[in-house]
């Protein structure tokens, strides 16, 4: 009688304990896939700056061999084709915009300004968010917040 008893005890889990594990699993899954999918949007906003590199690279050397700011594409010796993650690219008076798209950002699809300065003969760049900030990384948030 004794060994019924132990073999009982020990035939695995009840279905309470089973309903409690399958909530907790639940609970993080809630928490888990929004995070998930807010970390993607970020991503796909990051690579739109990412392909900013190109055009980046020509205004400042535009600026650095004839001392002004390209005025469009043309003058920077920039062309832009689409990309899945960027739909358009735009040079005006050295200032870069960058249009993102696919990005499944909450605030809309993000545009990112870079607005380049001259220091001590190199070139900086201030970024900000016109939409999207909420994908935005956090030196274009800081900015846009200012």
């Amino acid at each position: 009688m004794n060994n019924i008893r132990t073999a009982r005890n020990q035939s695995g889990f009840t279905l309470i304990e089973l309903m409690i594990v399958i909530a907790i699993l639940g609970i993080l899954l809630a928490i888990a896939i929004p995070a998930y999918q807010d970390y993607t949007a970020r991503a796909r906003a990051s690579e739109a700056l990412n392909i900013a590199a190109a055009p980046k690279l020509a205004v400042a050397e535009t600026a650095i061999s004839t001392g002004t700011f390209p005025a469009d594409n043309d003058a920077a010796g920039y062309m832009f084709n689409q990309t899945e993650l960027v739909s358009d690219i735009m040079i005006a008076a050295g200032v870069i915009t960058i249009t993102a798209r696919n990005t499944e950002c909450d605030g809309g699809e993000p545009i990112f300004v870079l607005t380049p300065s001259t220091t001590a003969g190199a070139v900086e760049w201030d970024c900000s968010a016109t939409q999207g900030q909420n994908c935005a990384p956090a030196s274009c948030r800081a900015a846009a917040a200012n």
